[in-house]
């Protein structure tokens, strides 16, 4: 079995870090990043008893980092996720000396298992959905049922002690079983991917086996069963898209009217998308979906900003707001409401700030009050000898590109029913029953 390397290290506050192998071709560079650091939408992240595990989503396959904040409690799936002398190097690093100790990791079940449940939470944040970019919105009924599946299957990495928030079957299967009806007609219908079948009768039995374990009972779940207990017949095969309710039904951009008539246009530009700084669903995820204007109204000096919505962006109660920059000064709040499919907001600005002959210098984002992390602020990245640094802000922007490219790489593989028996650390391979669907001929009307 192929094995690959981690590094073991006891820190001055007595956590113990995991630190996966870097790619060797680009282990430099890999180092480099890390230390500036990288978005959160780069990282798939798992929650488990006594750790937080880490896979790089943009990265070469293999095992996840860990920050053990709990050896003991971390015991019990150590050596099922890392191999043995991993297991043996936390425990002896537990009353060590702060120094590290590079081992040997072997590939296993549930590390594949586990990065494959890391993804789906990660797909389920941060999926980059865009109606401009082409990239349909997943179907969260369905992730939701895969993701409680193999949370059922990854059970060795939780306990009792209830500060394991990805720890979340029936909670999942509750919140997400008006997909179960569905999904046990697409699994009778005959699939027409064989591999496609055999995914969906692991699920659907994963979930029925989770559900009798925890002790969930319903008129869906005792369907599920007696579906499971009958042979699955040589039904017709179906689009699974029309088996589910999508959200967004027939959404396309409207041209609008301008938020405001008249006045001198003062500057126009693009703002920021930066998805840390809302929940998923509320904007669309292309790079040039914020977009502004400022206007002279005599004497009065306006910003109007506009958002392109995400297809299942809520309608009210959401005080989605832009922040607005001039001249690297403070910033300015402006309220958005969800008109059709936009966000649109506006709001007086001190005319001092837009006056002048000079251009101004104009930053706008879009953010959730509460949710909110705050911007990013990554360092700039030396990509070699004799290059010069990248900005920080363009190394996000790369990033965000690189995720709409991973994402229509799945969606292609899902529309090909691309199938091949991947190695245990390949966090990337094999759609997700929920990118089947997004992909199918009756998608949204992208």
């Amino acid at each position: 079995m192929a094995r690959t390397h981690v590094d073991v290290t006891r820190r001055e506050d007595g956590t113990i870090r995991i630190d996966a192998d870097p790619d060797p071709v680009a282990g430099s560079a890999a180092q480099d990043d890390e230390v500036a650091g990288d978005p959160d939408f780069t990282r798939a992240v798992l929650d488990v008893a006594g750790a937080v595990l880490t896979w790089p989503v943009l990265g070469a396959p293999g095992p996840p980092s860990a920050e053990v904040h709990d050896s003991g409690r971390a015991q019990q799936w150590l050596w099922a996720l890392y191999g043995e002398r991993v297991a043996a190097a936390v425990h002896d690093r537990t009353a060590a000396e702060p120094h590290g100790v590079r081992v040997a990791a072997n590939p296993t079940d549930l590390a594949g298992s586990a990065a494959r449940l890391a993804l789906g939470h990660w797909a389920a944040r941060w999926w980059p959905a865009s109606y401009p970019d082409g990239i349909p919105a997943l179907e969260q009924d369905v992730l939701g049922l895969e993701l409680a599946a193999l949370t059922h299957r990854c059970q060795q990495l939780f306990d009792d002690e209830g500060d394991q928030p990805d720890d979340c079957t029936a909670e999942l299967i509750e919140e997400h079983r008006d997909a179960l009806d569905p999904l046990i007609q697409w699994w009778r219908a005959a699939p027409q991917s064989a591999d496609t079948a055999r995914h969906l009768e692991s699920v659907l039995r994963l979930i029925d086996h989770a559900a009798d374990t925890i002790g969930l009972d319903g008129p869906v779940l005792r369907h599920l069963r007696s579906s499971l207990d009958q042979r699955r017949p040589a039904g017709v095969p179906v689009d699974p898209g029309s088996l589910f309710a999508r959200h967004g039904g027939g959404y396309a951009l409207a041209a609008g009217e301008q938020l405001v008539a008249g006045g001198r246009v003062i500057a126009r530009g693009q703002g920021c998308n930066d998805w840390r700084r809302y929940p998923p669903g509320f904007v669309d995820a292309a790079e040039d979906a914020v977009s502004w204007t400022a206007r002279a109204l005599g004497a009065r000096r306006r910003i109007e900003v506009e958002v392109v919505a995400h297809t299942a962006a809520p309608s009210a109660g959401a005080p989605l707001v832009a922040e607005v920059h001039v001249n690297g000064g403070g910033p300015n709040r402006v309220p958005l409401t969800r008109t059709d499919d936009r966000w649109t907001g506006r709001a007086d600005l001190d005319p001092g700030l837009l006056g002048g002959t000079a251009p101004p210098r104009i930053e706008v984002g879009v953010l959730l009050p509460g949710f909110d992390p705050g911007p990013f602020e990554a360092g700039p990245f030396e990509p070699g000898s004799g290059s010069d640094p990248v900005p920080g802000a363009d190394r996000v922007r790369v990033a965000r590109d690189a995720i709409r490219a991973l994402a229509r790489r799945r969606l292609n593989a899902a529309a090909e029913r691309l199938t091949y028996d991947p190695p245990p650390y390949d966090v990337s391979w094999g759609p997700f029953l929920a990118e089947t669907v997004a992909a199918g001929p009756t998608g949204e009307d992208y």
